[in-house]
């Protein structure tokens, strides 16, 4: 069964579901777009990594620990002298972060025999928008395409955290596709969306005065949707996933459902 959101489903946006959804989702679009890119370009899966800490473990010490290295313990001597016994206080374990290796998957469209990278096709992750390295080193490697003569497609199917920089947008939709075309820098298209509106169909800059692919984003989510099976994962009898949406969103949202039960 389809989705029952006309575009973006939010119930995808919860972690038991995104890194999956993420992972399949960036193979579609590569096996939607290859056969349309022959015979002058190719499009290959890309790995980048980098080092991360796992921020939400904290090292816990003991007041007494740091506070004082002995305790002070009376006891009573045979001459009737009060002396003390120094008295290690007892360790407690603790849990340290631990550095840990981050591999993200994302797109290049590449020219066939130069193997040049004419288009990059980012899909976001909340390590990419949450503040941190996973942050910096996608923002590190997203100047360093608008830098070149590569073209960026970035889709941020992520309500939450802070969307990556640009000018000039207005209050942002809740979802986006930035479609940056190196000939046509700093400036950019932006498809804006909400939960209510189906996915947009985008176009896909390639080398030259080759004409852009439109890039069906609906249909490729359709596909991914149904061959997950999350119609018969997801518990939709739950709130949708952080963050909270507007009364109006969330009155639409709980009318979809109703409906659907119905």
């Amino acid at each position: 069964m389809p989705s029952l959101f006309p575009g973006m489903d939010p119930y995808l946006e919860q972690p038991t579901f995104w890194s999956a959804f993420h992972s399949r989702l960036i193979v579609a679009i590569a096996d939607a777009l290859a056969p349309q890119l022959r015979p002058r370009y190719y499009i290959e899966v890309e790995t980048r990594t980098y080092t991360d800490i796992d921020g939400e473990l904290l090292v816990g010490i003991p007041d007494g620990v740091v506070l004082a290295r002995t305790q002070a313990v009376p006891t009573e001597p045979r001459d009737g002298a009060v002396e003390t016994v120094a008295v290690q206080p007892r360790p407690q374990q603790v849990t340290l972060p631990m550095p840990v290796e981050i591999k993200e998957r994302y797109l290049t469209v590449r020219e066939v025999g130069t193997d040049a990278v004419i288009t990059v096709i980012e899909v976001l992750s909340p390590k990419n928008k949450r503040q941190g390295p996973g942050r910096a080193a996608y923002v590190t490697k997203r100047q360093a395409i608008l830098s070149s003569a590569s073209h960026l497609v970035e889709l941020d199917l992520l309500r939450g955290d802070e969307p990556l920089p640009m000018a000039g947008a207005g209050p942002l939709a809740q979802y986006h596709v930035l479609v940056s075309r190196s000939d046509q820098r700093p400036q950019a298209d932006l498809y804006g969306f909400t939960v209510q509106e189906p996915l947009p169909l985008f176009p896909l800059p390639l080398k030259g005065d080759d004409e852009s692919l439109g890039v069906d984003l609906a249909s490729i989510f359709a596909g991914v949707y149904e061959r997950a099976s999350y119609d018969l994962r997801i518990d939709y009898s739950q709130a949708p996933p952080p963050p909270i949406f507007t009364q109006a969103d969330q009155a639409w949202i709980n009318g979809l459902l109703q409906s659907d039960r119905s």
